[in-house]
């Protein structure tokens, strides 16, 4: 019996996780299929349940449905509850259990495949969306010495900061606009988690942000030198890491939490990267 899973997201075409997981599949020796799965819009609910129905046994969740993921499942990680969202849905009988892999991911790849850490270190997160929701815990978890998020609207900033805040969370955490972050303050650890790169924008960061021997990371992967890394490399940074290792490392959680083995991440990260220039 072959064991299904997809990916559903719209659009979904393009997306490299059908390459991913099965070549963790045929690494591992799994017996599963992987596809991608259009979902329609306002239609996420009737698709999953259709491919329930057909015996799929988990999907990763994509642009628009991560937040429909979290509303469809039945038991929540903390994970998917603290980010508000949901990239990775198993089912089991009538339940559905929801997971969200995206800040795990991008940890994994910083400490581990970068060898950049993060404890003791100054992390500025630029944006206050999804990502940045999904990245704020497993940051915390590292213990940094700050950790600034940074939006165009101060208030949803500062709003997402509160929200932690108010469940225990570490008073490292700060948030504010791009105008709070004065000529002096400087950051180890800089993540673009806006979606500016997508349409080759650069967020309104001041370039004296960067430290000189720190990392400059953008979440959007495949498109070589995005501004922000521009704007990195031109300000001196040693270290520009786009996030095609985030990619590979949330599906390898993903694929490790589905089948109870972790695949090995190094070769595919390094068969699909594009050179960063």
């Amino acid at each position: 019996m072959i064991d299904r899973y997809a990916v559903i997201g719209n659009p979904i075409s393009h997306s490299k996780s059908p390459l991913i997981h099965t070549g963790f599949a045929h690494d591992s020796g799994q017996a599963m299929s992987y596809t991608t799965l259009e979902g329609p819009l306002g239609q996420f609910a009737a698709t999953v349940n259709q491919f329930r129905a057909e015996g799929g046994k988990g999907l990763n969740v994509t642009v628009p449905f991560k937040l429909d993921a979290c509303a469809y499942a039945t038991d929540l990680a903390d994970s998917a509850r603290s980010a508000g969202a949901a990239n990775a849905l198993k089912f089991e009988g009538d339940r559905c259990y929801a997971e969200n892999f995206d800040g795990v991911g991008l940890v994994r790849d910083i400490t581990h495949n970068l060898g950049h850490a993060l404890r003791g270190q100054r992390v500025l997160l630029l944006g206050a969306g999804g990502a940045t929701r999904g990245a704020v815990l497993p940051i915390l978890q590292q213990s940094p010495a700050r950790l600034f998020i940074a939006n165009r609207t101060v208030a949803k900033a500062q709003d997402l900061v509160a929200e932690f805040l108010a469940h225990g969370t570490s008073a490292v955490l700060e948030g504010g606009g791009y105008g709070d972050l004065g000529a002096a303050e400087v950051f180890d650890v800089v993540i673009n988690a806006t979606s500016a790169s997508l349409g080759a924008e650069l967020p309104p960061l001041p370039a004296s942000a960067f430290a000189a021997e720190g990392l400059a990371y953008d979440m959007v992967y495949g498109k070589g030198l995005t501004p922000f890394l521009q704007l990195a490399q031109h300000s001196g940074v040693a270290h520009l890491a786009d996030g095609v290792g985030m990619l590979v490392e949330q599906a390898a959680e993903a694929f490790a939490w589905w089948r109870g083995v972790r695949p090995e991440t190094r070769c595919m990260i390094e068969r699909i990267s594009v050179p960063l220039q």
